[in-house]
């Protein structure tokens, strides 16, 4: 999930993230609380600074947000189990022990769930150039060119990586995968036709359909989408068992005390089903959720299952 640079002063306005001062008496926090997260300008980055800036005072210290990359994840994983460090992250956090046999932690042994925040489709985009006017189209331009074209995604286990390759398992496609650093730069190199296709974050993507330098063709989401109205569902156009969004989601470190999981999903959740953050987010093309740990347990269970046969079936595993 990756939003341009100039979308950031936009939505963050400007704003620093800092909570009221500790209240007297209370036995957590005591400290400030550190959410380490991925990328500077990601939307999962701008997400939470805009979370956090809404936690009420009640809370009691600063909410400090830390931009690590995939490092996040081992420094979660590696913390104390005292709620003073909590990872927000997107699908990789469960995917990518899935394609991958090089990966240190595992989501059920390592962390514990509080609340998936965020969720937003991605968009089949295509380079204009692609004599391709629907999912339909595609699909039959690329079956008569087996391994001709390509596609571009970010880390394995990213939204846009999973996306493109259930695609291709229940399409039968051959369509090759170009690996960037960020789903951003995907975007940006099929603008310039460097690849033919990318599942794109709707925030980073939609832009360029609107200024006719991209073509929407579907989302990838079960049902039709507010956020990206008017491109119908991949599901509705020939491949209805297809559905694949980018979710993100709040950890602590396994180990946690119950206690303290239960007010970080009470305050969080809170934030997110705040009208006004909601409507900042929806603007963003981001939907906010807000969910109970063991919701966000259930959504991550259901999808680590859901891609591993995709996985196996493709042999797809790195």
């Amino acid at each position: 999930m990756t939003i341009q640079r100039s979308v950031v002063g936009t939505l963050l306005g400007g704003v620093m993230v800092f909570g009221a001062g500790a209240v007297s008496g209370q036995t957590y926090p005591t400290k400030p609380v550190r959410i380490v997260t991925v990328g500077y300008g990601s939307s999962t980055d701008i997400a939470m600074r805009l979370i956090a800036q809404a936690i009420p005072g009640s809370f009691g210290q600063r909410l400090v947000v830390e931009n690590r990359g995939i490092a996040a994840i081992e420094v979660v994983a590696q913390a104390k189990s005292d709620g003073y460090t909590l990872l927000h992250y997107t699908n990789p956090l469960w995917l990518m022990p899935v394609f991958r046999t090089d990966v240190s932690w595992d989501v059920t042994r390592d962390f514990a769930p509080i609340t998936q925040t965020l969720t937003s489709p991605n968009v089949l985009v295509v380079h204009p150039s692609l004599p391709v006017k629907s999912v339909g189209d595609l699909i039959r331009f690329a079956k008569a060119r087996p391994g001709q074209l390509n596609y571009g995604s970010s880390s394995s286990g990213s939204g846009n990586h999973v996306a493109a390759e259930l695609f291709k398992a229940l399409a039968g496609l051959n369509i090759v995968r170009i690996n960037y650093k960020s789903g951003g730069q995907a975007v940006s190199n099929l603008v310039v036709g460097e690849v033919q296709l990318v599942f794109a974050a709707a925030g980073s993507s939609m832009p360029y359909v609107k200024s006719g330098k991209l073509r929407g063709l579907a989302i990838t989401s079960a049902k039709p989408s507010a956020l990206v109205p008017g491109l119908p569902t991949l599901a509705a156009s020939g491949l209805p068992a297809y559905e694949s969004s980018s979710v993100a989601g709040l950890f602590a470190p396994a180990g946690t005390p119950e206690a303290i999981i239960n007010e970080l999903n009470r305050e969080f959740v809170h934030a997110l089903n705040r009208a006004d953050i909601k409507q900042r987010l929806f603007n963003a093309s981001i939907e906010a959720v807000g969910s109970s740990p063991a919701e966000l347990a259930a959504t991550v269970k259901s999808e680590i299952a859901r891609m591993s046969k995709v996985v196996k079936d493709a042999g797809l595993r790195e």
